[in-house]
């Protein structure tokens, strides 16, 4: 009876590889057709193609790989197969549900945990695109009034934070927050005040990446809104004004809904690159104090180039990745945004 459940079992598998094989033997047929008779697009793009899969795909599949190991700095010698722990690294990573431990002196925040550095990053994100795209969608209100002088010249001005490297910027900011030195404190002492230790409390640790981030951010908003604002036509707005429309009515049944194509992909953007605003944090506040304001890309960061836990580092950054994808894929389908406006 064993024999002949295994001889159906190979059977079994003998018709599936069979299935496989003509399967992948017409795809590769089909494959061949079209890179023929379009041999000289593959050509143009054939470049592209071969730059995105050495510099993106292929570390990214290596990277998928190496979270499954346990790969540090001490065992760079070893086979990667020896290294196989499966889900560990992710079990850990998710598994670490104690944000709150309870202490001799009383409750106290595991600034370690993964779930505390998703929420300093979830309330970083949301509050970073909010001041952006508030920021950002009043300048261009502003700049796009009619008969407005000098519009040119405040362009120009209002998109420098943008046009500097951000590096530079957060340098600079971290120089104005200094305890002593810092001009913002300067001028709090030049009005009677204290002068703040910025980076030893929770809250103004995070106040001031906050900051940095909103003046870095919203001169994109506002381009990609005063483009957007521009190709409304304004016969839509006389036609408002006739049938007794305020401008806040202008507004909420105009302005936004024509916008929307336009600035729903640009926040879409804005969260994916403030959820992994690196240079920011690292350089202004460092996560200060004692890591609380970290968020999910400087944490894995430090994991491994710090702790050199390069596998378990590798599992964080997959994490953001799938965070990152789940939120993209929610997005396009509930905001519908690539959809034409009718």
């Amino acid at each position: 009876m064993v024999g002949g459940l295994q001889t159906q079992l190979w059977v079994t598998a003998g018709l599936a590889a069979l299935l496989l094989a003509l399967f992948a033997l017409g795809a590769m047929r089909r494959l061949w057709r079209t890179l023929v008779d379009h041999r000289e697009a593959y050509g143009y793009v054939a470049p592209a193609i071969v730059g995105m899969l050495v510099l993106v795909f292929f570390p990214f599949t290596y990277g998928v790989v190496l979270a499954f190991t346990d790969r540090t700095l001490f065992n760079q010698s070893v086979p990667i197969t020896e290294l196989w722990v499966g889900l560990d690294n992710f079990v850990r990573i998710l598994g670490d549900v104690n944000v709150l431990r309870w202490t001799p002196d009383g409750w106290s925040v595991n600034y370690e945990s993964f779930y505390w550095t998703l929420f300093i990053t979830v309330c970083w994100t949301v509050s970073n695109v909010v001041v952006g795209v508030t920021i950002g969608l009043a300048l261009a209100l502003a700049l796009n009034t009619e008969g407005l002088r000098g519009r040119a010249i405040y362009r120009v001005l209002l998109i420098l934070p943008w046009a500097i490297p951000n590096y530079i910027t957060a340098l600079t900011w971290k120089g104005m927050f200094h305890q002593q030195f810092g001009v913002i404190n300067q001028a709090i002492v030049m009005f009677g005040g204290e002068p703040i230790a910025w980076f030893d409390d929770v809250f103004s640790s995070f106040m001031t990446g906050l900051i940095t981030n909103g003046w870095l951010s919203f001169p994109f908003m506002m381009v990609v809104s005063l483009g957007a604002l521009q190709s409304i036509p304004s016969d839509m707005y006389e036609a408002a004004e006739l049938d007794g429309a305020s401008k806040w009515q202008q507004f909420w049944q105009i302005t936004l809904p024509l916008l929307k194509p336009a600035l729903i992909p640009a926040i879409i953007l804005s969260v994916v690159w403030t959820f992994n605003m690196f240079n920011v944090i690292y350089l202004v506040s460092q996560g200060e104090p004692a890591g609380a304001n970290e968020i999910l890309i400087t944490k894995a960061y430090k994991i491994a180039f710090e702790r050199y836990q390069y596998a378990y580092a590798a599992a964080y950054s997959f994490v953001i990745f799938l965070i990152l994808l789940a939120y993209g894929v929610f997005q396009n389908r509930v905001s519908k945004a690539t959809e034409q406006v009718r």
